[in-house]
């Protein structure tokens, strides 16, 4: 009886830890989409070009990286998530305050830089997403989906608050309210994730062997060496950053892109949202179903296909329609390689480094990100349009692919080899 009242218990701590974490990504990302709806507005107020508010949403993904090593490391030896989310809920509140009272460009790079990325946006993605593997032995392709999905969620709700925010009170009070939004939601959500991971409950460690019987020695007698572990997260650093980098262009560019070619803003701001809803679709809908059918490194692959596809294709728009449909393709190709990248972490790495090591991989992410959204902005001061920062991020993205398709075809040679626990 009292058994079946813990499972109960533990079973609905599960569902508990995927709201939790769903709804600090939901709010906690909002920081970064509020910067790129008012990417132009912010430009404008100060005279700068848009290379300056660029670089702030890169240094917040630069610093979120850096950061998400420590705060993954930090899960890792804790075994639980609620340090390193309370600390990134009060910064990326305190951070939106302090944006809104810059007056420099120095500001706005702390603001985002050092409070929403070093010390906030760290806390999220990366060590968030390594957590819930802990929790979920089964579906956990949908778990890594449902969390991934915060993300895209706040990109739908939110963008368009936002831009009515930004025309009817000014980006500065956006910013303002924002914080105090994220202070009174995030801390309360941070304690949820209290409890530590069931292994470290249970008093029992997760170890880490390669799959199969056979000694290795035999297996790299039989297929050539064996990738090590830090071989394969270099290959996925490399090539998360191509994939970042084209996704980051749009991402950071879009509704600038969308009013530049004639588009009203409130029309730009769904062409954002559109694009953030097909993500969702991908994460909640396809990526468990094609995760666990086809393993991580596949699944990667199929996904950012997708994404160099429709990236292809904004430099083809010629009507409103043909934007949201461009959005809607790009939307769910990006969607899936976040995702990916944590399922292959936790199918490939040593479980007990799950944290620290995805949160390396995703430095890079976060480097590809900077690197991309940096480049939109420098590229269309020197152009005055965005093609170059789509054929850039086109390139990013193939590199991206020749990479991924070789760890798919040393997995099929017995040369890469998941781990189990």
């Amino acid at each position: 009886m009292l058994r079946s009242v813990r499972d109960s218990i533990d079973r609905n701590y599960r569902f508990a830890v995927l709201f939790a974490s769903v709804a600090l990504l939901l709010i906690g990302l909002g920081g970064q989409f509020a910067l790129v709806v008012m990417l132009k507005s912010i430009s404008q107020d100060f005279d700068w070009p848009r290379t300056v508010p660029s670089t702030a949403y890169a240094l917040s993904f630069i610093g979120g990286g850096f950061g998400a090593i420590a705060m993954g490391a930090w899960m890792d030896r804790s075994r639980r998530m609620f340090g390193p989310s309370l600390i990134g809920a009060v910064m990326i509140g305190s951070g939106a305050i302090f944006a809104s009272t810059a007056t420099s460009q120095w500001e706005f790079y702390v603001a985002f830089g050092v409070m929403m990325g070093l010390l906030g946006v760290a806390s999220l993605y990366a060590p968030l997403s390594a957590n819930v593997t802990h929790w979920f032995d089964r579906r956990r392709g949908l778990a890594i989906g449902i969390v991934s999905s915060g993300q895209s969620l706040g990109g739908i709700i939110l963008p368009p608050i936002f831009r009515y925010l930004n025309d009817t009170i000014g980006w500065r009070e956006t910013f303002f309210w924002y914080g105090v939004f994220a202070l009174a939601t995030m801390v309360p959500l941070s304690f949820i994730l209290m409890r530590r991971t069931p292994a470290a409950e249970a008093g029992r460690g997760e170890t880490y062997v390669r799959s199969g019987e056979t000694p290795r020695r035999q297996v790299e007698a039989a297929t050539g060496p064996v990738l090590s572990t830090p071989v394969l997260q270099v290959a996925l650093s490399l090539g998360v950053i191509g994939c970042c980098v084209a996704m980051a262009i749009p991402h950071a560019h879009v509704v600038a892109y969308a009013t530049d070619i004639g588009y009203p803003a409130v029309r730009a701001a769904e062409v954002l949202s559109l694009m953030l809803a097909a993500s969702l679709v991908t994460r909640l809908l396809v990526f468990g179903p094609v995760v666990e059918r086809f393993g991580g490194l596949p699944t990667l692959l199929m996904f950012s296909a997708a994404q160099v596809i429709g990236l292809c294709l904004f430099m083809a728009i010629d009507s409103l329609w043909t934007f949201y449909v461009v959005a809607v393709l790009f939307g769910l190709g990006w969607g899936g390689i976040g995702p990916s990248n944590i399922a292959i972490a936790r199918e490939y790495m040593p479980v007990h480094e799950v944290g620290r090591r995805y949160a390396q991989i995703d430095l890079f992410a976060g480097l590809g990100m900077a690197l991309g959204g940096w480049v939109g902005g420098y590229a269309f001061d020197l152009t005055g349009g965005y093609t170059y920062a789509f054929a850039i991020g086109i390139a990013f993205n193939i590199t991206n692919l020749t990479i991924i398709a070789m760890l798919v075809q040393m997995t099929r040679a017995g040369r890469l080899r998941p781990a189990t626990a």
